[in-house]
């Protein structure tokens, strides 16, 4: 039995916000998986970012690896959509209720040199069976589908 879904009371001195960003998983020619170790918090997760107004989800995502990777890549297919409460998808500011929607696609590079940038400590190809432990939350859902290989699945 699925947990009720999660709502927050939203005050007056509160605004909420919607920040809709891409999430990239590249895999190597052996099926293992691109992450980046954040240089904000430490953890891996998913190479991605925001999607600025005036971009398509595409030229985000391919904008978004290319910055933090080197990489170009070729977008092959939608994973899935993830807006789920409670994989820590909703942060409480002070000047805001924050509410992140990951939009996940499945690449591979065509091109490029792979190389961090000011926002990584480290990007590393990983195995499906020897992913780090130290994953951003929000990270583990979109894995946990790249790897039964679901398409178009909206969490």
């Amino acid at each position: 039995m699925q947990a009720p879904p999660m709502f927050l009371t939203r005050s007056n001195e509160a605004p909420s916000r919607i920040k809709l960003g891409v999430a990239v998983l590249i895999r190597d020619s052996r099926g293992w998986v691109l992450l980046e170790k954040r240089a904000d918090c430490g953890l891996w997760g998913i190479p991605g970012g925001r999607i600025e107004p005036g971009e398509s989800v595409e030229t985000a995502g391919l904008r978004e690896i290319y910055e933090e990777t080197g990489l170009k890549v070729r977008i092959d297919r939608l994973i899935g959509v993830y807006s789920e409460p409670g994989q820590h998808r909703i942060i409480q500011y002070p000047e805001a209720i924050v509410h992140s929607i990951d939009i996940a696609v499945e690449a591979r590079a065509v091109s490029g040199m792979l190389k961090s940038s000011a926002e990584s400590e480290a990007l590393e190809y990983f195995p499906f069976d020897g992913l780090p432990s130290d994953l951003v939350p929000s990270s583990r859902a979109i894995l946990s589908d790249a790897i039964t290989r679901l398409t178009g699945y909206v969490r």
